[in-house]
């Protein structure tokens, strides 16, 4: 073993553990959900014309091949008289040739009709699946917080991905086979039965075995359906996670635990699918080995027919052409089969999100946000992120104000219900008790894209797109001069870094911004959200890995950006927010100590606890924190933005 592996990796068994017990106990697994496969032929429905080209293609195809067996028992009849010399050799000729000609036009026809049929099939199949994915991805980006809280990344691009492609199949492989199968059984029974009502018996007696087995597949095939979908999901997961952090993953040389557990859950997957797979070949034999059964009988008794001259040689050749056509639709039965449980299962896991009401919407009387001046107040909040009286409250009894060109900053320990407040101004969540406002206007009260326009929120760990920085920056306002980007650049302490760039604002940043430092993530987000001309900006802790020479030069440069703007800064570092006007200091969700650095420092208090932790006396007997806020003290030096990110 290599000296960088490391000696022992987790087995299969530990494994499991990492992986959620959902994925064991499938929802709904057993219910057949007809509604799912209704709602999906509406889909189908809401483009008429090549609904009905692709049916009445279907319908045609299938007509077009009853007519087959027909057409080759009387070709059989023609040319045995021929044989025997019986009746006018001319006319035997002339009735055998057209015979055949017919029989060519019938496969012909049925050829271009089945053609149309799979054509249209296909491209209903297509617009469906991409209908649905558009469904998804709106109601993905309008669903709240609190569900994208609760369900994994990898499990939406599953469904996303997955369970669209094991929907858009329906038309094609549910509808209209389902529809070719009916005309060809039907249609053919009643042809046959008019011929011979024992042979016709015969010749579809293996209909009640298939239909009795198709229904036992179908039942069995979705519980299989539905676990490999969530197995499928919990792939995906953790694929998705072991890429987002491989830096991680290669630090502490844990590729053969991610090999293992990774190899548990493919391994859990394979395992389905082999059952899936041996069920369906089961299910496929089963109808198969009737089919042929019944084709056996109807040469046995139809030969006993012929000799008895009860039955012409060409009524028993159309019996077994007509079987001989049955054979492939036979076989389909059972990929009609999976394809219902197919699209029942990952129609309803669609539906399940999309048939979801955000939790955070506009409600009917709802109207945009009308700013005045822009004051913003918390008057006796109390929140908890789990409803219902569960959970501990992460907010209780809050209120301040924050007026136009005036600074709050909000400070205390891990878990006060800092970022909260944050989370409660822009709605990314309702309050519980009393209200948030602006200009006296109740955040619920008005609409959410209007509300947003007016409060930018800046987060500790800004997300980057993969795109251009220049991109990255008007995100929030697409059409921005790039003068304006630059002065919004300027204002972040980001200019001078992007001049250096071969390419300038048209650098591209990387997945998530790998290319930048985490100073430099930090500071080009600062520059996306003070480009909109937002009345409220939110700083949660957003200087956090910005040095502090470079944070107090930020904070020059956006006091003239954001002078008349409300602005609330959150952050764990003092220095980020003693030049605020007013200060709180948050404990257990509670507002304990309140007022300017001075005053707070003056008291004795909390802050002035947390505020001697972080400062150190320098030579001279002046805290250094107070250095740092002038920008006399230790300029850190961003060793990320030293190596070029």
């Amino acid at each position: 073993m290599s000296s960088s592996e490391p000696a022992a990796f987790p087995t299969p068994d530990r494994t499991l553990a990492l992986v959620p017990d959902s994925v064991r106990t499938p929802r709904a697994a057993v219910a057949f959900d007809a509604g799912v496969l209704l709602r999906i032929t509406r889909m189908a429905l809401a483009h008429p014309w090549r609904m009905a080209l692709g049916v009445g293609a279907t319908v045609l195809a299938g007509v077009a091949q009853l007519f087959i067996p027909q057409l080759i028992g009387e070709a059989v009849d023609h040319a045995q008289g021929l044989l025997a010399g019986v009746g006018d050799d001319a006319a035997a000729r002339t009735a055998l040739v057209h015979a055949a000609s017919l029989i060519l036009a019938a496969s012909v026809l049925r050829g271009l009709f089945t053609m149309m049929q799979n054509y249209q099939g296909e491209a209903l199949g297509q617009l469906i699946g991409y209908r649905m994915r558009l469904d998804l991805y709106a109601k993905v980006q309008a669903l709240s917080f609190s569900y994208h809280d609760r369900v994994h990344t990898g499990d939406l691009m599953t469904r996303g991905i997955l369970d669209v492609e094991g929907t858009k199949l329906w038309v094609s492989t549910g509808v209209q086979r389902t529809i070719l199968l009916a005309i060809l059984v039907g249609g053919g029974a009643w042809l046959l039965m008019s011929i011979d009502w024992l042979l016709g018996c015969l010749a579809l007696g293996f209909a009640p075995f298939v239909a009795v087995g198709a229904s036992l597949a179908r039942l069995r095939l979705r519980v299989l359906w539905v676990a490999l979908q969530e197995e499928l999901a919990v792939l995906t997961r953790v694929m998705e996670e072991n890429l987002g952090g491989i830096r991680v993953v290669r630090a502490f040389v844990s590729q053969r635990f991610e090999m293992a557990r990774f190899d548990t859950i493919s391994g859990r997957a394979l395992r389905l699918a082999h059952r899936r797979i041996d069920l369906f070949v089961k299910s496929t034999t089963t109808m198969t080995f009737a089919y042929f059964v019944s084709m056996g009988l109807v040469l046995w008794a139809g030969g006993e027919m012929v000799m008895a001259k009860e039955l012409t040689i060409g009524e028993l050749a159309s019996f077994l052409a007509f079987m001989a056509i049955l054979q492939m639709p036979v076989r389909q039965i059972a990929w009609t089969v999976n394809s219902v449980a197919r699209t029942s299962t990952c129609g309803g896991r669609l539906f399940e999100v999309l048939d979801l009401e955000p939790e955070i919407r506009d409600r009917p009387d709802a109207r945009d946000l009308e700013i005045r001046n822009g004051t913003v107040r918390f008057e006796n909040v109390s929140f908890r992120y789990r409803k219902e009286g569960k959970g501990p409250p992460v907010l209780e009894d809050v209120s301040f104000e924050v007026r136009p060109g005036r600074v709050t900053g909000i400070v205390g320990p891990p878990g006060s219900g800092k970022s909260t407040i944050a989370h409660l101004l822009p709605r990314y969540y309702d309050v519980d008790d009393g209200r948030v406002t602006i200009d006296g206007q109740d955040v619920r009260e008005v609409t959410l894209a209007s509300l947003r326009r007016c409060v930018s929120v800046v987060q500790q760990d800004p997300f980057l797109f993969t795109a251009a920085i220049d991109n990255n920056v008007n995100y929030g306002d697409p059409w921005a001069e790039r003068s304006t980007v630059r002065r919004a650049t300027e204002a972040a302490q980001l200019n001078k870094y992007v001049d250096q760039l071969p390419e300038g604002y048209e650098t591209l940043v990387g997945e998530r911004g790998v290319s930048l430092s985490g100073g430099q993530r930090q500071r080009l987000a600062i520059a996306r959200s003070v480009l909109p001309t937002s009345s409220v900006i939110v700083f949660d802790d957003s200087t956090a890995a910005v040095d502090a020479a470079t944070e107090r030069q930020i904070h020059e440069a956006l006091a003239d950006v954001t002078r008349d703007r409300a602005i609330i800064v959150i952050a764990h570092r003092l220095s980020s927010v003693m030049y605020a006007d007013e200060i709180l200091f948050l404990d257990e969700g509670r507002i304990v100590e309140r007022g300017a650095h001075d005053v707070l420092v003056a008291l004795g208090g909390r802050y002035a606890a947390l505020y001697a932790l972080q400062t150190r006396m320098s030579e001279g007997g002046e805290p250094e924190a107070e250095k740092e806020a002038r920008g006399e003290g230790e300029a850190g030096t961003d060793e990320e933005e030293e190596r070029g990110g």
